[in-house]
Formats: C-alpha cells, sequence, structure tokens
C-alpha cells in the first residue's frame, strides 16, 4: 500500500494488498483552518476503523498544496495518508509557482493527483504534459492517482475506447522517461463531475471492467487499479461489480459522516462488516475499537 511507514504492497497488519481505495480530493473549496478540522475528523474516523488500520482499505486525502504537511502528519497518525491535487514535472529550477513531486514527498505527501478534467480544460494539459507529470510522481515515490473520462455521454464501448487512449499515451510518456510503477487510476466521466447523479452503476461497472483488464497487460502495472469518481457518493460502491476497486470523492466527501459511511461500504463489500455490525475478528485486530 501506499501508506506513510509501510512498503507498497504490505498493509500495516499484514494486508497482501488493499481490498478497496477511497480517495478524496478537496480542490480548492476549504481554507487552511477548516482544511485541518476536516483531516482531525477524518482522522478520527479512519483511527477508529478496523479495515482502515488493517490496511484492507486505502484512505487518502488530497488537500491544497500549503496544508499537506500538516494533513500528512494528522492523517498518517491514523493509518491513512495525504498526497497533492496537482504537480509540476520537473524536480527544481526556475519555474514560478510551481510545486514539484519532490518537495510533495519531502512534506509527507504519497500521492500526486495528475490529468484531472479541470486542468484539462482550464490549463490546456494534453496527455503528454500528463505523462511528463507522471514520471514526476513514479521518480518521486508519489503514487499517481491518473484521472481519465471521456467528456460526452455514449457508450460503455466508446467510454472504454477513448480510456484506453489517455491511459496509453500518459503511460507510454512516462515510460519513455524511467521505470513505471503503481498507478491508481480514476475513471470520471468528465459529463458526470459535479452532476446531481453518477453514471449508473451498471455502466461505470462495465467500463472500469474494461479499464481494469486492459491496465493489467501493460508491463509494470499489476498492482495498479481503477476506481470511480464522479458524483460519486454513501450508496453506490455497494451497487459496482467487482472490478472497481473504490471511490474518488469530492463534494460529498466534505461531510466526514459520509466518508464513514462510505468506508462502511466498502467494508461490507468486503465481506470484513455486516451491514451496521462490525465483525469481531475484526474488531479484534485494533484493539476493540469500533
Amino acid at each position: 500500500m501506499s501508506l506513510p511507514a509501510n512498503s507498497p504492497t504490505t498493509g500495516k497488519i499484514g494486508a497482501a494488498r488493499p481490498g478497496a481505495i477511497i480517495g478524496v480530493s478537496l480542490k480548492m473549496y476549504f481554507g487552511y483552518e477548516r482544511t485541518l478540522g476536516w483531516c482531525r475528523d477524518m482522522a478520527e474516523i479512519a483511527s477508529a476503523h478496523p479495515a482502515v488500520r488493517s490496511g484492507d482499505i486505502e484512505l487518502f486525502a488530497l488537500p491544497a498544496h500549503p496544508v499537506l504537511p500538516e494533513c500528512a502528519r494528522i492523517l498518517s497518525a491514523a493509518g491513512a495518508a495525504a498526497g497533492a491535487q496537482d504537480i509540476f514535472w520537473e524536480d527544481e529550477g526556475a519555474f514560478t509557482g510551481e510545486v514539484s513531486g519532490k518537495m510533495v514527498a519531502e512534506t509527507g505527501g504519497r500521492y500526486a493527483e495528475v490529468g484531472h478534467a479541470e486542468r484539462r480544460r482550464i490549463f490546456g494539459e494534453d496527455d503528454d504534459v500528463i505523462g511528463l507529470k507522471t514520471a514526476a510522481a513514479y521518480r518521486n515515490g508519489l503514487t499517481p492517482v491518473l484521472c481519465v473520462g471521456e467528456p460526452g455521454s455514449g457508450t460503455a464501448t466508446d467510454a472504454i475506447r477513448h480510456c484506453i487512449r489517455e491511459i496509453d499515451g500518459v503511460l507510454n510518456r512516462a515510460g519513455s522517461l524511467g521505470s513505471t510503477g503503481r498507478t491508481i487510476v480514476a475513471y470520471e466521466p468528465q459529463w458526470a463531475i459535479g452532476a446531481a447523479e453518477p453514471a449508473s452503476p451498471e455502466f461505470i461497472s462495465e467500463v472500469i471492467t474494461g479499464l481494469d483488464a486492459h491496465l493489467r497487460t501493460r508491463a509494470g502495472q499489476e498492482d495498479s487499479r481503477v476506481i470511480y469518481g464522479g458524483s460519486a457518493g454513501p450508496g453506490l460502491i455497494s451497487q459496482l461489480g467487482p472490478a472497481v476497486a473504490g471511490l474518488f470523492l469530492g463534494r460529498f466527501a466534505h461531510n466526514p459522516a459520509a466518508v464513514r459511511d462510505i468506508l462502511d461500504e466498502a467494508a461490507e463489500r468486503l465481506g470484513l462488516m455486516k451491514p451496521g455490525l462490525l465483525e469481531p475478528a475484526l474488531l479484534q485486530t485494533v484493539g476493540g475499537r469500533a
């Protein structure tokens, strides 16, 4: 797992790999103090959740850059982790206003989001630029959270085709600069971002099944997983197929209680928790805390 003080493939209590991944991007919605308060609430939830403490659920948050060091400290103590919403493709130099992957890692970050639709649209980033940033993440020991997604609503086949082109374009460019590694691919259909409802569970499951199968054919991506973002919230993960490794949350995660509900749903989906009741064996792994 990509959690502090753990190896890339071993969780805190020996899990071979996380069964589910729950990530949160706070974008630019919160100020400094509100972000810290949110992280403290999340740390309390994470430290009390057996599936997070055991490493069966990988939990991370991506705050704004200025808050990252303190968020990383707070979350890492609870078995979760933090990362950056963006990085630059160089590690140092005369690049005014940019933040390097090297600095993100030095300040406790473990993840770097790349390729979000807003950065593609607002800043004109293409697969080549995103590939450079992905290479910087690998180079600095960060797990890239690679966002992909088709711009308009269509068939699942069309979505798979579009996203595979994005995945291959980015990873091929990153691979041309050095070794690659574990990647979290966040499938976020652009037409669903910020919408009242996510794409249908059947559509999400079909697309991610195709993306997961493709990702596993790529060298060095054996431990990579695909999660879903795009108006994801409570009640969704239990409806998704097994290829969907988890969720990438946005505004629905502003309420920490919603994240707790999603962690419970993910644990239930993994068979680690009965609806409304934590498994006694799982409780014992963290000293009986619920």
